[in-house]
């Protein structure tokens, strides 16, 4: 039986969207671990940050280029299935990662299981929920779901932290690792693909809405397909760039570096994981306010707005990193949180207004641009320390990119022809 508008207290989209949250939180358990665990894995075994810098990229780079795929066979095989075999491999990357004794084993576990992991649980899960079980509040509920990597990286940094320093690394993967399989079993009992598997409608769905029809053929051909379609569309190489900036800015060198970083200038390892912590608070506070803020705002002049700011927060770093905190390393704490992944509501709402069916996977290509642009990172800083002893050109060239990406978003909220473009030539038309 359909249910009606006033049958049910609560939507039961929004308690999919709970399930979902959980299940980002568990799978953004390991991307707080490197970070923590960079100069543990240093001691024990000398390996250099190059070294372990090689198993994020690898990590970094598969999070992305899985997301289009993972995307498309949630598309034909349900979401339920792909995110509970995300979780699966993030748990299985972490447990063997403590058999770890060379870099390439690092690269192996690290890199390509919890890589193809945590990209079957990327930001198209929560682009994909939001596509089919909302109407109403689209922007906001990415927000909030994007808040759910920034919740597991508060949730997980400060005790991976801790176990590191009091039991060692391994103990401190395998707090993750258990954290994975304990959301499972939430996933595969109470998430639930489609609002009609429950014989109701999307929430905000207008009378007489229908289903769109379920994906049929081969999930890779599909998303190869659509990228074939949208690479003629300047609109999808604007945003790929700019979000490879912002993966470059984020994952890749704060998210990777900062700890060390922090280190270099003689802080306390304890202490520069509280303050990334601290960027988990204030990104759920900015990544929700920036989905609020997508339902009512041009999300092309908010990207413009986000990059900048983020570009002028990078360029001062160099200059407040100290080995104690003082209140202006807090002032930069608490706007770069606010700007963390505020760019994912507008990104997410400009692929659906552009693309439209084709949304979740063009933003899946999005997203990939945006884990190569951390991989690039990781990497490149990581090279930078090596061979300079310090960070500070890597965070004066992340100023400059922000820069960058901040002009592309401009001149998307220029383009008002390209607008007009797509709604000819429809989903994955040439813009």
């Amino acid at each position: 039986m359909r249910s009606t508008p006033g049958s049910r207290v609560l939507h039961p989209a929004w308690i999919i969207a709970a399930i979902a949250f959980l299940a980002l939180v568990a799978a953004a358990g390991f991307r707080a671990a490197p970070g923590a665990l960079m100069l543990p894995l240093e001691e024990e075994f000398g390996w250099s940050r190059g070294d372990v810098s090689a198993a994020i990229t690898v990590n970094l780079l598969l999070y992305g280029l899985t997301a289009p795929f993972a995307a498309a066979l949630m598309s034909r095989f349900g979401m339920r299935i792909v995110a509970a075999g995300g979780l699966l491999l993030v748990a299985a990357g972490a447990g063997l990662s403590i058999l770890a004794t060379a870099p390439w084993l690092l690269v192996a576990t690290w890199g390509l299981l919890i890589g193809l992991g945590t990209g079957s649980m990327a930001l198209v899960f929560a682009a994909t929920v939001v596509d089919r079980w909302f109407v109403r509040s689209r922007g906001l509920v990415v927000g909030v779901l994007t808040a759910g990597g920034a919740a597991g990286q508060l949730v997980f940094l400060p005790p991976v932290a801790w176990f590191a320093g009091a039991y060692g690394w391994r103990t401190a993967t395998l707090l993750v690792a258990g954290a994975a399989l304990l959301v499972v079993p939430l996933v595969l009992l109470f998430l639930r693909d489609r609002p009609e598997d429950q014989g109701t409608t999307p929430y905000g769905a207008p009378a007489g809405w229908t289903p769109p029809p379920v994906a049929v053929g081969n999930p890779a051909r599909a998303a190869l397909a659509t990228l074939g379609r949208v690479s003629r569309s300047r609109t999808f190489w604007a945003l790929a760039l700019g979000f490879a900036i912002c993966g470059a800015t984020t994952n890749g060198l704060v998210g990777v570096h900062f700890i060390p970083g922090a280190h270099d200038h003689g802080m306390a390892q304890t202490t520069a994981a509280g303050l990334l912590a601290l960027v988990g608070i204030f990104d759920i506070v900015g990544t929700v306010a920036s989905g609020w803020l997508t339902d009512r705002v041009d999300p092309r002049i908010l990207l413009a707005v986000y990059y900048a700011g983020r570009g002028v927060g990078l360029a001062a770093l160099p200059f407040l990193l100290s080995d104690t905190v003082h209140i202006s390393m807090v002032v930069f704490i608490v706007l770069y949180g606010l700007d963390w992944v505020a760019t994912v509501p507008p990104t997410v709402a400009l692929c659906r207004e552009v693309f439209g069916p084709d949304g979740p996977i063009v933003f899946g290509w999005v997203f990939a641009a945006h884990q190569i642009g951390a991989a690039v990172a990781a990497s490149v800083a990581g090279l930078i320390r090596d061979t300079t002893g310090e960070y500070t050109l890597a965070w004066f060239g992340a100023a400059g990119l922000c820069a960058v990406a901040a002009l592309l978003s401009w001149a998307i909220a220029t383009r008002t022809t390209e607008r007009q473009g797509a709604a000819q030539n429809g989903p994955g038309g040439a813009v």
